[in-house]
């Protein structure tokens, strides 16, 4: 069985998909150098195909499947912001293009600008369901944190499709992350039926670490580390149970393992800036959380952390533009208040600060109370 937590392998070669084209026998000048671009690219050599397929565009700058053919090429050459700009080029000409828009969303998928993705796939499946773009989709919305999302996107075609072995995987994991654990473990145990596989322990430890098993958490993630060490997600979160068990050096070194060969994973980036910070080193630790931030735009936690660290700085004023901004979105975030409590004190704005304790107070004494109404009932 091969499935894996992201979705670069599957679809990476729709990236490298061109497109031909017929010429009469009295090819012009501008044709003959457009085929021999694509005889270049079919037959491997990116950078020259590039240079030729750039030299057509001079001439012919309105030909979309050249601009397209020239985007693949880019992409296969690791140029994704280059490839970008040609296909967005290519759909200027022509909107409802759904492979060069596809391609366009693989390409922002591969440089980690995933909300641009999620927008170009949505816009892809508003006219065509095919199950490449359905998973990719499913794939931005996991790593966006957004598990409802790729719930209600997979559970139709995993009823539909209950043997896709790539379904079951992404659905369990967002079943499991959302804290549905019976649901996500029916289909951790599908994964499962066909023999011991990565995939299947990775979920299983995930499932134990929610469940504040964190010695079950511990063996599941050693399993799966066995199985393919190399497998997304699965250092960061044997990092997460690590860290949980006290071993804070172990932690640390498995969520560099897992960003080394996969630098664009939110959770280790959140886990290591917070070691980072609880040892005072700063400046990475400020790099780490910029990197989470940049993958799960607006994540409360990443722009809590970077408050936290610019008040640690002597920056104020930015910490206390972070915690304002937050409380509007959160008001009952008591973290927050008690953060921006502090920067107040620092302002020498006393009464601000004053005022925010009052609210800790109020927050704590309502949750003590709705604890107690609990244990009452």
């Amino acid at each position: 069985m091969q499935v894996s937590g992201g979705a670069l392998a599957w679809f990476a070669g729709l990236v490298l998909s061109i497109a031909g084209t017929a010429w009469c026998q009295e090819a012009s000048e501008a044709d003959t150098v457009l085929r021999h671009a694509i005889q270049l690219h079919q037959s491997g050599d990116i950078g020259a195909a590039i240079s030729e397929y750039r030299n057509y565009l001079d001439q012919v700058p309105g030909n979309v499947m050249a601009r397209s053919n020239l985007g693949a090429a880019l992409a296969h050459a690791g140029h994704f912001e280059e490839a970008i700009v040609e296909y967005r080029k290519a759909l200027e000409v022509q909107p409802g293009n759904l492979p060069v828009r596809l391609n366009l969303a693989l390409a922002y998928y591969k440089a980690s600008a995933i909300s641009q993705a999620v927008a170009e796939l949505e816009r892809v499946l508003e006219q065509q369901r095919d199950r490449q773009p359905v998973l990719l989709l499913a794939d931005c919305y996991l790593r966006l944190g957004e598990n409802k999302k790729v719930i209600d996107l997979l559970s139709p075609l995993q009823q539909a499709t209950p043997d896709d072995k790539t379904i079951d995987y992404l659905l369990g994991t967002a079943l499991i992350r959302d804290g549905q654990a019976a649901p996500g473990q029916l289909l951790v145990d599908r994964i499962l039926r066909d023999g011991d596989s990565a995939e299947g322990r990775l979920l299983m430890g995930e499932s134990r670490l929610l469940a504040s098993d964190f010695e079950g958490a511990l063996e599941e993630f050693k399993k799966s580390l066995a199985i393919n060490p190399q497998l997304p997600g699965v250092n960061g979160y044997y990092g997460v149970a690590l860290a949980h068990a006290g071993d804070v050096p172990g932690a640390e070194a498995s969520f560099r393992k897992e960003l080394a060969s996969n630098p664009n994973d939110y959770s280790a980036n959140f886990q290591l800036g917070k070691l980072l910070k609880g040892d005072e080193n700063y400046a990475e630790s400020r790099r780490c959380f910029e990197r989470a931030l940049g993958l799960r735009p607006h994540d409360p936690a990443a722009r809590y952390q970077l408050a936290l660290l610019d008040l640690e700085d002597g920056q104020a004023e930015q910490a206390r533009a972070k915690l304002e901004s937050l409380i509007g979105e959160n008001p009952r975030d008591v973290e927050a208040h008690v953060s921006l409590a502090t920067v107040y004190y620092r302002l020498k704005r006393k009464a601000d600060g004053n005022q925010q304790r009052a609210i800790v107070l109020q927050l704590n004494a309502e949750k003590q109370a709705a604890v107690h109404g609990g244990m009452a009932k």
